[in-house]
C-alpha cells in the first residue's frame, strides 16, 4: 500500500481527478450566472415594454385673433385617453406637458364645428381626445360699458324696518362679449342677498351680473366682477331731514371752489342720540382733477356723519373753480 501513495502516476491521477472538478465546479457556476443574469434582463426588459393606459383631463386652448372675435360654447376642459410604455405614459400624466387645442383661425363669424389637435405628445403614445370636435359660436368681440344698480329683496328686511338708498363702491363696469350677447344686456345689477328679517345695516361684497329682458344672465366677462356694498337699514321712524353741504377735498390753494346740486338736504338714519347730535351732513367732494367745471356723482358717507345711512345714497354736484 505504501508503494502505491508513493508512486508518481498516483500524484498524477490525483492531480488530474481535482482539476477535473474543478473545471466542472466553474463551468456549472457560469452557467448558473449566465441562467440569473438572463432572468434578471428578462424582468427588466418587461418592465421597460410594459404598456399603460391613463386618462387624463387637459384645458382646451383656443387659436383664434381674441381681439377682434369672442367665442362660446365651447367646453373648459376635455379628456385625452393615453395608452403607450409605462413610463412615458405616467409621466406625460403626471406633468401634462402637452396641450389640446382648437384652431380657429381663418374662420368668420358663425357656428362651426372643430376637429381637436394636440401638441408635444411623445410619439410612442398613443391618443384619443374625447370629444374629439367641438361646436363653437365665433362673434365679434365688443365691449360696452354700463351703469350699476344695486338689487336685493326687500321682503327679507324685517317689519318695522326700512332700508335706504344702497351704495356701491363701483358704478360703471365694462362688459365684453360676442356682439349678439351684448346687445341682450338691459340691466346690470350688484345682487345683494340679506337673511331673513334683516334689522341692521348691511355693508358686504356683491357679485355683479348682466342681465337680459327676462332676468337671465348674460354670457358676457364683466370689469370689475365684484363692489362693495353698502345698505342702510333702520327702525321706521328714526330719521330726519337735514341740510346737504360741501366740502372740497385735495384742494388747489390758489383757487376757490364753489357747489351746485339739485339736492339740498338728505334724510339720514340712525339711533335717537345720533339724530340728536346731526344738524347737517358733510358730503367731501374731490376737486383734484377740476379745472374749470366738472359734474360728477359722489357717494353720501354716513359712517363719517355719524348715522346709519342716507336718501339718498349718491348726489350729483358741479364744481365751479375761481381763481383767487
Amino acid at each position: 500500500m505504501k508503494k502505491i501513495f508513493d508512486s508518481r502516476w498516483t500524484y498524477r491521477l490525483i492531480s488530474l481527478f481535482l482539476a477535473v472538478c474543478l473545471f466542472l465546479y466553474v463551468n456549472s457556476s457560469k452557467s448558473l450566472s449566465t441562467q440569473q443574469t438572463g432572468s434578471t434582463t428578462g424582468t427588466n426588459s418587461t418592465t421597460l415594454t410594459a404598456t399603460e393606459q391613463k386618462t387624463v383631463s387637459v384645458q382646451l386652448r383656443l387659436n383664434v385673433d381674441s381681439d377682434k372675435y369672442f367665442v362660446t360654447g365651447y367646453p373648459e376642459k376635455v379628456k385625452v385617453h393615453l395608452r403607450g410604455p409605462a413610463a412615458l405614459v405616467t409621466a406625460t400624466a403626471n406633468t401634462q406637458n402637452f396641450r389640446v387645442f382648437a384652431n380657429l383661425t381663418g374662420l368668420k363669424a358663425g357656428e362651426h364645428t372643430v376637429k381637436l389637435k394636440q401638441d408635444g405628445l411623445n410619439r410612442d403614445i398613443n391618443y384619443q381626445i374625447s370629444p374629439a370636435s367641438i361646436k363653437v359660436n365665433i362673434q365679434p368681440r365688443q365691449t360696452v360699458s354700463f351703469p350699476v344698480s344695486v338689487q336685493y329683496d326687500k321682503s327679507r328686511i324685517a317689519a318695522n324696518y326700512i332700508a335706504g338708498s344702497p351704495t356701491s363702491d363701483v358704478t360703471n363696469v365694462k362688459a365684453t362679449g360676442a356682439e349678439g350677447e351684448i346687445d341682450r344686456i338691459t340691466k346690470v345689477v350688484a345682487q345683494l342677498n340679506l337673511a331673513q328679517d334683516t334689522k341692521k345695516s348691511v355693508n358686504t361684497e356683491a357679485v355683479i351680473e348682466a342681465l337680459d329682458r327676462n332676468g337671465q344672465t348674460v354670457n358676457v366677462i364683466l370689469t370689475p366682477a365684484t363692489t362693495q356694498v353698502n345698505l342702510p337699514i333702520t327702525a321706521k321712524g328714526n330719521s330726519k331731514k337735514v341740510p346737504l353741504k360741501f366740502k372740497a377735498k385735495n384742494a388747489n390753494s390758489n383757487q376757490e371752489y364753489s357747489f351746485q346740486s339739485s339736492t339740498k338736504t338728505v334724510q339720514v338714519f340712525g339711533s335717537a342720540s345720533d339724530l340728536k347730535a346731526i344738524s347737517e351732513f358733510s358730503a367731501d367732494v374731490d376737486v383734484s382733477d377740476v379745472k374749470n367745471q366738472k359734474t360728477k356723482t359722489i357717494s353720501l358717507d354716513a359712517e363719517a356723519n355719524k348715522v346709519t345711512g342716507t336718501e339718498p345714497g349718491s348726489v350729483k354736484v358741479t364744481i365751479t373753480t375761481e381763481s383767487k
